[in-house]
């Protein structure tokens, strides 16, 4: 493995760990707008939201929708470094 690749893998492996850091404070974050509600707020949970569900069914299934909707972003995001190239080139 030559310094260029080496240099290039590093850095690929940087922004994997970038994205998934950033993807995990936001869904934290959304997760935690949860946890406060349920908390402080538990008559709101009990309220209509969308579709006929409570809030606490609808935020549920929000945080499970935008947990599947991160994990498709990363892995477009992060797919091997040489997808799309060809094994021999350069």
């Amino acid at each position: 493995m030559n310094h260029e690749s080496s240099a290039s893998q590093a850095a690929f492996e940087q922004r994997r760990v970038y994205v998934g850091v950033r993807m995990t404070l936001i869904y934290s974050i959304v997760y935690a707008g949860f946890v406060v509600l349920s908390v402080f707020r538990p008559a709101w949970m009990g309220a209509r939201a969308v579709f006929g569900l409570n809030l606490a069914s609808a935020y549920g299934l929000g945080l499970i929708l935008l947990a599947v909707l991160f994990a498709l972003i990363y892995n477009h995001l992060c797919r091997t470094q040489n997808s799309g190239r060809s094994s021999h080139s350069p």
